[in-house]
């Protein structure tokens, strides 16, 4: 089992140095993909360039997080992309980009024709994912849900949450409970939840297109 650890929603002060200071610990390196707006601060900029000059990938959320791209008009959506990739590249060159999938739901509302387009015609890689065990709403209990979905899967993508709900304190727990498993940490995705690749499209990305 090889298991993608992601963080999205981030960064956050207070929550995401403590997430960083656990991945070093444990010498694993993960991917945060991080909403535009969070940048605009200066402790949010310092928090992304921590955590990229501490070898995790640094991908782009969206701007504001809070409408799917397939429910916007084409330029909007756009803009929430251009604008946080703008930030971004002030400290990673890479493009990575995951769509807000509204409680980790898959399918058409992900992605408008126009974000389609523009993340293909820039080289993007967008990642979705398969594992969500849902730690905002549940900080105490989702650790079990998290190993047990892990473990019925090869390539595990799993979505985690850098913010405050207290969740993050069971990390380390977390990840013991991997290592007991014998899991190993890659920063690579499986073919599965990568709809798009360094600007190529799959052929089964339109599933996740609105018309």
């Amino acid at each position: 089992m090889r298991v993608a650890i992601t963080f999205d929603n981030g960064p956050e002060p207070g929550v995401t140095e403590g997430v960083l200071d656990i991945l070093s610990r444990y010498e694993i390196k993960a991917t945060f993909f991080v909403i535009g707006r969070k940048l605009e601060r200066p402790e949010g900029r310092r928090l992304v360039a921590r955590a990229a000059a501490e070898g995790h990938r640094i991908g782009n959320h969206t701007y504001t997080h809070t409408v799917a791209l397939g429910r916007m008009d084409g330029r909007a959506a756009v803009d929430e992309i251009c604008r946080t990739q703008d930030l971004i590249e002030r400290v990673s060159t890479e493009r990575l980009f995951r769509p807000y999938g509204e409680g980790g739901g898959l399918g058409p509302h992900l992605l408008s024709p126009a974000a389609r387009d523009h993340l293909a015609s820039h080289g993007f890689t967008c990642v979705l994912w398969n594992v969500v065990p849902g730690d905002w709403k549940d900080p105490e209990g989702w650790v079990d849900d998290a190993v047990a979905a892990c473990s019925i899967r090869n390539s595990p993508v799993l979505v985690l949450h850098d913010l405050p709900t207290g969740a993050m304190r069971r990390l380390p727990t977390f990840l013991d409970r991997l290592k007991a498993l014998g899991a190993e940490m890659t920063q690579a995705f499986p073919d599965e939840c990568v709809p798009i690749r360094a600007g190529v499209v799959a052929a089964d990305c339109g599933r996740y297109v609105a018309r």
